[in-house]
């Protein structure tokens, strides 16, 4: 279940940044109106466990704002991340009673929620919201896909490029923008969780950064306000022989 000591914060769904990738992007007026009547908005502080693994889930919903991560724990007691919850991403699955990860936000979050039962009865209801649905999961589907040559195949500067590649097109995504010029966003991310995400040492994500930095591939404003003046270099960095399109 939601943990208990998140507390609530409304919303106007005319005002949300994430509506034209959210769940609900293809819905008409009047099906919004059967989802307002069952959703209802949560905020985390970073470092709050919104759900843990095998905990009943009365709730699916959206990432509004913030960052949260997925990990998974072994029978010994060691953890792995094993994905990021980026603003627009759907957590929780219908059909499914338990949650599969803990989720944990990495920032202040945001989420959009929708109870459990009556969005599954609306699903069958309104094609809109499960093609869009579907469509979701092929994406993440499609991610999971590339992160595994990420972490599989990838050098450790290539891994840091990669990263940085993707928060930067979900960035430009969201906020209308295109990735034909410089690219600016602020990184969610500590330099220690992208070492455990990422499967590197502190001191490598460190060094990395730097590197990119110094080579003019990234510019950096603090520990995380970054700009990329030219995503076609982030890209060369982070071999991606892709164009380098927006996210769907």
């Amino acid at each position: 279940m939601l943990k208990e000591d998140s507390f609530s914060v409304t919303q106007d769904c005319s005002d949300c940044p994430i509506r034209h990738r959210a769940v609900c992007a293809r819905c008409e007026s009047d099906e919004l109106e059967r989802l307002e009547d069952i959703k209802y908005y949560r905020r985390f502080e970073a470092g709050q466990t919104v759900i843990w693994s095998g905990d009943r889930m009365d709730f699916v919903g959206s990432v509004v704002s913030g960052i949260a991560t997925l990990t998974q724990t072994m029978e010994d007691g060691r953890t792995q991340m094993v994905g990021l919850l980026l603003p627009s991403d759907f957590v929780g699955r219908p059909g499914r009673n338990t949650a599969a990860y803990d989720v944990v936000a990495t920032t202040d979050m945001v989420m959009c929620c929708f109870r459990k039962a009556p969005f599954e009865d609306l699903m069958e209801r309104t094609p809109h919201i499960a093609q869009r649905l579907l469509q979701m999961t092929l994406d993440e589907l499609d991610a999971a896909r590339e992160w595994m040559l990420v972490l599989g195949r990838k050098t450790a500067r290539e891994k840091i490029a990669s990263l940085l590649s993707i928060i930067a097109r979900r960035d430009a995504s969201l906020n209308f923008g295109g990735l034909d010029g410089p690219v600016t966003f602020d990184l969610p991310l500590t330099r220690e969780a992208m070492a455990d995400y990422l499967g590197l040492t502190l001191e490598t994500v460190s060094r990395q950064v730097s590197a990119l930095r110094k080579d003019g591939i990234i510019t950096l404003e603090g520990k995380r306000h970054i700009t990329v003046p030219d995503m076609s270099l982030l890209l060369e960095e982070a071999g991606d022989d892709t164009d380098g399109g927006m996210l769907v």
